[in-house]
């Protein structure tokens, strides 16, 4: 039975050259960080790393072993800088082979486009031990081995493999938000926001300041996984932004 009141936590690397370039805008982040919400586990860190053995395993390594789960995206293509398999199998300590299953998969899909190359074949290879994550737009399969899920780096891709694994992951309860604005600086609410949020157990509120239409506001998001104490901080918050003679906007600003 899953413990719900438990916080079950996340890491992302990403893998790229391109991505540390500027080359490539990641936009893989937000997204898994919006799917793993949704599973009820909080993405904790995140970090972007270069097409380097070296350096994928330093990172696999150490947040993996301080997460629950550790996904990467990008470097499992078919060409020879995508050695992301081939990194993680180095960190886990196991060697890497063809899987019969992913061979069969890419044999299908590329049946009609070619056929399966020597290239297309890498994308079969997986550390020793894995499972697979179906993918039904390009055919090559994301890979699960222990807490560790390898992914696409290609958005649409990573989106399919997410889908794949959407119920299957053990997690708490998802984390709800609500959002409250006011026109106001965050500086003159700073020690307001930090007694509302200690006055809220199980409520995290974070603020995020703008400048529009010439003038300076803030909209504050108040996290919980609790429905109740979610409204109840909101509405606290709005009160107090009221007597300050700051007028609350439900939803943000």
């Amino acid at each position: 039975m899953t413990d719900s009141t438990r916080i079950w936590t996340a890491a992302l690397v990403v893998v790229g050259d391109e991505i540390l370039s500027g080359r490539t805008q990641d936009k893989n982040i937000a997204q898994v960080a919006t799917w793993l919400g949704v599973q009820g586990i909080r993405l904790r860190e995140v970090r972007v790393v270069p097409d380097d053995m070296a350096a994928i395993i330093e990172a696999v390594n150490t947040l993996r072993a301080r997460n629950d789960y550790l996904f990467t995206t990008g470097g499992i293509g078919p060409t020879h800088d995508d050695i992301t398999v081939d990194a993680v199998a180095e960190a886990l300590g196991v060697e890497v082979v063809i899987l019969p299953a992913a061979r069969d998969m890419l044999e299908g899909y590329y049946a009609s486009r070619g056929g399966l190359n020597p290239a297309r074949l890498r994308m079969a290879r997986v550390p020793e031990g894995a499972d697979l994550i179906a993918n039904r737009m390009s055919g090559a399969p994301g890979i699960r081995v222990g807490n560790v899920f390898l992914m696409a780096g290609v958005p649409g891709i990573t989106a399919q493999m997410l889908d794949g694994l959407t119920g299957t992951l053990e997690g708490g309860l998802p984390l709800l938000s609500v959002t409250v604005g006011c026109w106001v600086a965050e500086s003159e609410v700073a020690e307001l926001l930090g007694e509302t949020e200690r006055a809220h157990e199980g409520c995290q509120i974070g603020s995020y300041p703008f400048f529009r239409e010439g003038r300076i506001g803030a909209n504050f998001v108040i996290r919980s996984v609790d429905q109740a104490r979610l409204d109840d901080c909101a509405s606290a918050l709005a009160a107090s932004l009221a007597a300050l003679g700051r007028a609350a906007v439900p939803g943000g600003i």
